[in-house]
């Protein structure tokens, strides 16, 4: 009779505890914005924007998006998770003559992502943990520029990169005096890669800071200053630092829409995966667009 007793106690606490946490949750479908803003300076990021390279007239073009579907709203801790998906390409373009692109290398990414926010005291701590699938190609313009008999022109052709990585980054945002500073850390592990000697972990860290206390406003609209640093230590296939900096003007809201212009410096693996064991430095001007 005791044994009936504490079940029937257990199955109405199983059947009343959802609902309550249900109905202290808000949820909301296509929540405006974004709970984690992507990492400004790291390439496997989505984006929309033009790269140029003055060393060799190249480009780095970005196209893609990321939006976040679902979110769930938790009042008693001030806390948020929301649920997204993202989409996204970089190319090298290596010639526009005539207003047509030839197209060198391309690589495309897709998948999911989890985001987690919660303010403490005058922090605002965030969690991404995304799913992506990561593939390599080559195009048509690396082909039409070698010479007849036509050709690819990277030797030995193009080689099959593909990576399905899960990857977790958390980042702490703060506000001091006139600048609001995001920190973070993070590591990836892929489950699927080719070629097999690529590494399946990595880390990634960096900064972001911004003010739009610099120069005021334009248009009614803030002006940001920032600058932005990303640390990569992966495996192609040896373990080796990727840097990135950025350092621009973005007008607009800094977590909302806006128009940016920015200096670049990379040095590190080639960021276009078919030459993933090359090490490069490039410095580069860019313009891009945000539309969280």
């Amino acid at each position: 009779m005791k044994v009936r007793y504490l079940i029937f106690l257990g199955l109405i606490y199983f059947i009343g505890f959802p609902s309550q946490v249900y109905s202290q949750t808000q949820f909301e479908f296509l929540p405006d914005g974004l709970n984690f803003l992507p990492l400004r300076a790291n390439n496997q990021e989505a984006k929309l924007g033009v790269l140029y390279y003055p060393e060799n007239a190249n480009l780095k073009v970005d196209i893609g998006n990321t939006m976040d579907l679902l979110s769930f709203q938790f009042p008693q801790s001030k806390s948020k998770l929301n649920l997204g998906i993202e989409f996204m390409a970089y190319a090298s373009v290596i010639g526009y003559g005539q207003l047509r692109l030839q197209i060198d290398a391309i690589d495309g990414f897709f998948g999911g992502n989890a985001t987690f926010s919660k303010p403490l005291n005058d922090n605002l701590l965030s969690l991404r943990l995304r799913f992506i699938h990561n593939s390599a190609h080559l195009v048509d313009g690396n082909y039409w520029v070698h010479p007849y008999p036509r050709d690819w022109a990277k030797p030995g052709g193009p080689i099959p990169f593909t990576r399905d990585f899960a990857e977790l980054v958390a980042a702490n945002t703060i506000t001091v005096e006139n600048y609001n500073l995001r920190y973070y850390g993070g590591f990836s592990f892929s489950a699927r890669i080719r070629p097999d000697n690529l590494k399946r972990v990595s880390a990634l860290s960096g900064f972001e800071i911004n003010s739009d206390k610099i120069i005021g406003k334009l248009f009614d609209k803030p002006v940001n200053i920032f600058l932005a640093h990303n640390i990569t230590y992966a495996g192609l296939p040896d373990y080796s630092f990727t840097n990135q900096s950025q350092l621009g003007v973005k007008f607009g809201s800094w977590e909302s829409k806006g128009i940016l212009f920015f200096f670049s410096f990379y040095s590190g693996n080639n960021m276009f995966s078919e030459y993933f064991d090359e090490r490069i430095n490039k410095v580069g001007f860019g313009f891009a667009v945000d539309f969280p």
